[in-house]
């Protein structure tokens, strides 16, 4: 639909877009990314026409942009520019209502109903409409702007360039305005080209991205073949994170500041309070958090680390939001709190920790082995899940990457199957050697200060003293699960 080659221009006689190819299919919507002043609103102005390029080609529908006519070229596209003329003394409507102008051919003298049903139609996909009648003066910035795109959606035209669309808009309206171009580039094959600053809508929205730099396009791709860190950082020159957004393959970027305000610290076991209702580890800082935990399971983070005791006949139907509750009504507050639950009594906590080589790090466990199971004959227990459960925790006093989480979570998993060979502990139906209980559950905690590690496996230095702790601590808690379990308790 649109076809870029070697494209060069600018204005007061300076070219600042040098040699630009690119081109955009029917029905995808193109996002344009970089920093300010790099090129993004030019190239925009020269590929709609609004302003004149002194090198290379631009084809609209195979046809080249100079030989349209301004209003053969208003129907083919639509541009929805940064900054508006004055529309102040028309109303909504009115200003709708000149999207269909190329349509006409005495403005207003022809309108008909399917110019109305257009007009309609983009007043009520924009939520304007009982803005239908108000001068454009008592609108809020970001309801203009709803008007604006309103105006370019009744144009009707095959190909829409959009500068910065969720300018002013606040989130909800963001997603609205989005997901209306969004539907409309594959339901009706509306092809988009768009400005953005906001990389993460661009990814989610878009099909592809083009990174410009200078000027000159540094990259195109689709958007995890862009936003790549080392990437982002080089053209913004600003530390960036990039991670999966929670429901959808696309990436996110997250701004990493150079500011660091947490006060050096070590955290212990001192840190741990144990009542009859439950076990609390309340750290003085955030920790960075990778758990299979009942409640904010996943990576997070968090000060609070709860282990509530609960009956072994314990059924909810809304374990999140009854485990919520239970943190709100003891002072917790439920969003910067991890959550487990075991049917052993509070007795049973142990915690140790440990200096070693590798670093300063705490292990918490309760080991309720009394329904122990061997992951190769759980499907002999059927389907009823009993409460036993292994939780255990490790708190350290280091600087995690991502990889070393997981890796500390699975060495810490295999320390266990370990403890629970050397405890004797056996599945109750198969009487083989359990490697855990039906509900077990294991919790990673990182000050993320001091030395950075990038591995924790068993290779590894810490790998070796976790998996040390973990058999130390587990067999410890089997021990005293055993003996409490001989008094009654």
């Amino acid at each position: 639909m649109l076809h870029i080659e070697q494209l060069s221009g600018g204005y007061d006689g300076k070219k600042y877009i040098q040699d630009v190819s690119f081109h955009v299919e029917k029905g995808e919507v193109l996002g344009i990314l970089g920093p300010n002043g790099s090129g993004k609103s030019t190239i925009l102005k020269l590929i709609s026409g609004a302003m004149p390029y002194s090198e290379g080609t631009v084809l609209l529908d195979k046809k080249p942009l100079k030989n349209y006519t301004p209003k053969d070229l208003a129907r083919k596209l639509a541009v929805l520019p940064q900054l508006h003329a004055n529309t102040f003394t028309h109303t909504v409507r009115e200003v709708v209502s000149l999207g269909r102008y190329p349509h006409q051919r005495s403005f207003f003298s022809s309108w008909s109903d399917e110019d109305e049903q257009a007009v309609q139609q983009a007043m009520q996909q924009m939520g304007i409409t009982k803005y239908e009648h108000v001068e454009m003066a008592f609108l809020s910035g970001g309801e203009q702007q709803r008007v604006f795109v309103a105006q370019a959606l009744a144009q009707q035209a095959e190909v829409l360039f959009l500068d910065e669309p969720t300018n002013h808009l606040d989130i909800a309206h963001q997603r609205q305005l989005l997901d209306v171009i969004r539907t409309e580039a594959k339901v009706k094959g509306l092809t988009v080209v768009s400005i953005f600053h906001d990389m993460n809508l661009a990814a989610l929205y878009c099909d592809r991205l083009l990174l410009m730099q200078q000027g000159r396009i540094q990259t195109i791709g689709r958007p995890h073949e862009v936003l790549i860190d080392a990437q982002i950082e080089e053209v913004y020159d600003t530390r960036v994170a990039i991670q999966p957004h929670p429901e959808q393959a696309k990436p996110q970027v997250t701004i990493l500041p150079m500011i660091f305000e947490d006060t050096p610290i070590t955290i212990r076991k001192n840190h741990l309070q144990v009542t009859p209702q439950y076990a609390v580890f309340k750290s003085p800082l955030s920790l960075r958090t990778l758990s299979s935990a009942v409640h904010n399971a996943g990576f997070g983070w968090y000060d609070t680390f709860v282990n509530r005791t609960v009956s072994p006949n314990y059924e909810h139907q809304h374990v999140e939001q009854e485990f919520g509750a239970f943190l709100r009504q003891e002072g917790f507050l439920p969003t910067s709190t991890v959550g487990m639950m075991t049917a052993l009594s509070m007795d049973a906590v142990v915690a140790n920790d440990y200096d070693t080589p590798a670093g300063k790090f705490t292990v918490i466990v309760t080991a309720g082995v009394g329904k122990a199971i061997d992951v190769a004959e759980a499907y002999k227990h059927g389907e009823a899940v009993t409460i036993g459960t292994i939780n255990t925790w490790i708190i350290l006093n280091a600087h995690l990457s991502d990889e070393a989480f997981v890796q500390a979570l699975i060495t810490a998993t295999e320390a266990k199957v370990k403890a629970l060979q050397k405890a004797g502990v056996t599945d109750t139906i198969s009487k083989t050697v359990a490697t855990g209980t039906a509900t077990d559950s294991v919790l990673i905690a990182a000050t993320q200060q001091g030395t950075y590690i990038q591995y924790a496996g068993t290779a590894t230095p810490l790998g070796k003293w976790i998996g040390k702790a973990v058999v130390e601590t587990t067999v410890e808690a089997i021990e005293t699960y055993k003996r409490l379990k001989g008094t009654g308790k």
